[in-house]
């Protein structure tokens, strides 16, 4: 994965839960300020969101978005395959060398392992939920800042 779309596409929908009950719609420029990028840059993740019925927006006055669905009910695996179009691991851009031994088999040896790496992680994303990302985000929130512990050493 080059790409940090996911991370962010992530980062939005767990907002989009944790401003759930305040009632009204998320503009993409609070959005943003949360993430720390340009407006435009969440307005295209938001349109993939939509496309795949994640998300819901409301334009004008007033408008944002909203999560379109329970959380509990978007699945990280279903997040991954809405932002990102590529396979989760790539080879080679450029074929290499046939003439070289590593050169000829190195495509068919990474394919195999890549694959069984790609099936584990959609099985693990598969298993978790934005609603799940969420309590995990609430639950850090409340918890004191790492300066304010008493403890200032390691145990030992």
């Amino acid at each position: 994965m080059t790409s940090s779309r996911f991370v962010v596409a992530l980062h939005i929908l767990t907002l989009l839960e944790t401003e759930r009950g305040r009632g009204r719609p998320v503009t993409s420029a609070y959005i943003a300020g949360s993430v720390n990028t340009n407006p435009g840059v969440i307005r295209r993740l938001l349109s993939r969101l939509a496309r795949a019925g994640m998300v819901t927006s409301q334009l004008g006055a007033g408008g944002g978005a909203r999560l379109a669905k329970p959380a509990a009910r978007i699945r990280l695996l279903d997040v991954y395959r809405a932002v990102e179009s590529a396979d989760m691991f790539a080879l080679h851009h450029a074929p290499p060398n046939p003439k070289c031994p590593v050169g000829r088999h190195i495509q068919p040896a990474l394919s195999t392992v890549l694959r069984r790496a790609e099936r584990a992680l959609e099985g693990k994303l598969g298993d978790v939920t934005v609603a799940d990302v969420a309590h995990s985000v609430t639950a850090r929130a409340r918890r004191p800042p790492p300066s304010s512990r008493t403890a200032r050493h390691p145990p030992r």
